[in-house]
């Protein structure tokens, strides 16, 4: 279900002042402020006067971490915050070794936590070894405590738990680019607790009388005091994995989750709360990191909601840098903080914590975002170069195989690019994406029908598709371009359930997106922008602002004859990936699909139609499938 709209809590003017905050420290619309000089001077302050001396506890948390381990170049924006190279893995454990030693240098006792989606949609680095990699170096990082994000499901929950857990799985040894303990390296498992609060079995007898795929929570004690965290991914995580992989758990809301768990943390004799929550906000200002300009997004709603009790909440998913402070219900500061994403930045929040009750000082709290860079100044973390030298020499085989060239061949660094035509809004890149996954003969079952069409969702289009500088389209290359391991599944939809799925792009949950428009293959159309702006009834699919008109059908899956009109009663076979079969991105139709046949993973639908028509001519996909009128 979706989360309803609730009125948010301003920053009230007493607690503005009450941190030092003057008019221009949050935004003019006053639903959120950031905790600046100003709180580090209240910080200051407050560990000076109290009678009592309070125990400083400083959390040094991350988010998104998506197995970057490798430096990414900052002429990307993946490998820079602003105009400041940042990132790599090396880099981050030295950053934030170093700002353990100033915590402790300082009187205060340092953790580490993260805020989901540390691995997923990895690099090929990382996923080739399904994320092992990854959870070695976190593990050097000396991460603590963590909770699950919707990435975390790519493999599936019981992957997860291995992950958690431990233990080598037999996966052909790279035969299908992915390769499980490769040639002797062990897998411990996480050091850190993962923690899924409200991921939970649908039958916890199945599983031993267990509720949850991971604990909910977590306490530390340090310096005499107990820390608890609550760990949560994003309620509408279904919405956005593959259904496989989270089959037989339901995911509960994010307030009402953690509010019940506080009076339990409380009976534990915590009185110290931190929300690690896989959900965030975005800023109209990403370029403001210490900031909070004009955010928006559900992690808002949900920081000013949950129990007074809860002090502070670090958050993620959207891979912005922010940092601010909100009302909670009583109307007492409270932190909301995100490290924007790739161990790009860090985030360190200061507490305050009184002895005597053991609670956090709310008005002393303050946090800062850190840039993890990576310049010549910058010492690396030994052990985790080593750790990345090890595996590269082991991906080399996988990452270098050459299947195929972008033509003329012979001019290197050519790209294929995934920025979509403002017009109807398809790409190149997801041309040949739907036109690959069309053509791939693993979706098509003994006897059976040829797809005539395939859809693709834009998300699971990470990069542009680039040569290297010797001309060659590598594997690497690919996976870059599709890192998610999906499988391609055909299915029969009729001509009114493809209209139907096609007017989803801009309806229902998905009204106000212009991210969700799916590249095709076998299918032209048109569709009114004119009408976008108009909202839909409340539960229709399509209604006054249907906006897709004209739809044309490859019918008989031959390139060589004319596309015909779409006929809403002919039945048509489909090919997608199984996120987008599953539901996924809110096409809540493609799940009505039959017959369905699930076939290889679309990273090889990719590779085979590269190798098979190398090279490839970007004149060959044209941006003319989808166009819009006014």
């Amino acid at each position: 279900m979706p989360r309803p709209s609730r009125p948010l809590v301003a920053l009230s003017a007493a607690v503005a002042v009450s941190l030092g905050f003057g008019s221009t420290a949050f935004a003019t619309d006053s639903t959120s402020g950031t905790s600046g000089t100003s709180g580090q001077a209240s910080y200051a302050r407050t560990a000076q006067e109290r009678a009592v001396q309070p125990v400083k506890i400083d959390l040094l948390a991350l988010n998104d971490f998506h197995g970057n381990l490798e430096v990414v170049p900052p002429t990307s924006s993946s490998g820079r915050i602003n105009n400041t190279p940042a990132g790599g893995a090396a880099y981050l454990a030295s950053l934030l070794r170093e700002e353990r030693a100033k915590s402790r240098a300082a009187g205060a006792h340092p953790l580490t936590v993260a805020a989901g989606d540390l691995i997923g949609g990895s690099p090929l680095l990382s996923a080739a070894f399904h994320d092992e990699p990854s959870i070695k170096a976190l593990n050097r990082m000396r991460l603590q405590v963590a909770s699950v994000g919707n990435h975390e499901f790519d493999e599936g929950w019981r992957e997860l738990r291995r992950m958690q857990r431990g233990g080598c799985i037999e996966d052909g040894a790279g035969a299908d680019g992915q390769d499980s303990c490769p040639e002797g390296q062990g897998f411990a498992g996480a050091k850190f607790r993962y923690l899924a609060a409200n991921v939970k079995f649908e039958d916890p007898a199945k599983h031993g009388g267990r509720e949850t795929v991971f604990p909910a929570t977590k306490v530390l004690k340090v310096g005499g005091v107990k820390v608890g965290f609550i760990g949560m991914t994003l309620e509408d995580t279904p919405s956005i994995v593959a259904q496989a992989g989270i089959k037989g758990l339901r995911f509960t809301d994010e307030v009402r989750t953690a509010n019940k768990l506080v009076p339990q943390l409380k009976a534990r004799g915590v009185q110290a709360i931190v929300v690690l929550l896989h959900e965030g906000v975005t800023p109209t200002d990403s370029t403001a990191y210490n900031d909070c300009t004009g955010v928006s997004g559900p992690a808002l709603d949900i920081s000013t909601r949950l129990r007074p009790a809860i002090d502070a909440v670090v958050s993620g998913h959207t891979h912005q840098p922010y940092n601010c402070v909100v009302d909670d219900p009583a109307g007492q500061p409270r932190l909301l903080t995100s490290a924007a994403s790739f161990g790009r930045m860090v985030t360190k929040l200061h507490l305050l914590v009184d002895p005597r009750s053991g609670d956090v000082i709310r008005p002393a709290e303050y946090a800062e975002n850190l840039i993890v860079e990576n310049g010549d100044s910058v010492t690396p973390h030994n052990a985790i170069l080593g750790l990345i030298e090890t595996y590269t020499e082991l991906v080399a085989p996988i990452r270098d195989a050459v299947i195929g060239h972008i033509a003329p061949v012979g001019t290197p660094a050519q790209v294929l690019t995934e920025e979509t035509d403002p017009d109807g809004r398809d790409s190149p890149l997801g041309n040949l994406i739907a036109d690959a996954q069309k053509a791939d003969p693993s979706a098509v079952p003994a006897g059976g029908e040829e797809p005539v069409v395939a859809l693709m969702n834009p998300g699971g289009i990470r990069a542009d598709l680039i040569e290297n500088e010797a001309g060659d389209i590598t594997y690497g290359a690919a996976f870059t371009v599709q890192p998610f391991n999906n499988f391609v599944v055909s299915m029969d939809l009729t001509g009114e359930q493809i209209r139907r799925v096609l007017n989803q792009q801009w309806n229902g949950e998905n009204e106000g997106d212009e991210q969700q428009i799916l590249q095709v293959s076998g299918l032209e159309y048109t569709w009114d922008e004119s009408d976008a702006a108009q909202p839909t009834p409340a539960g229709a699919e399509e209604g006054p602002n249907a906006l897709v008109g004209d739809v044309l059908i490859d019918a008989d899956g031959d390139p060589g004859t004319p596309l015909v009109p779409l006929e809403d009663a002919t039945t048509y076979r489909v090919v997608m990936n199984n996120f987008l079969a599953d539901g996924g991105d809110n096409f809540t139709v493609l799940p009505e699909g039959t017959n369905r046949y699930v076939g290889g993973l679309d990273i090889d639908s990719l590779v085979a139609y590269l190798e098979a028509n190398d090279p490839i001519d970007p004149d060959d996909y044209p941006t003319d499938r989808i166009s819009s009128v006014d």
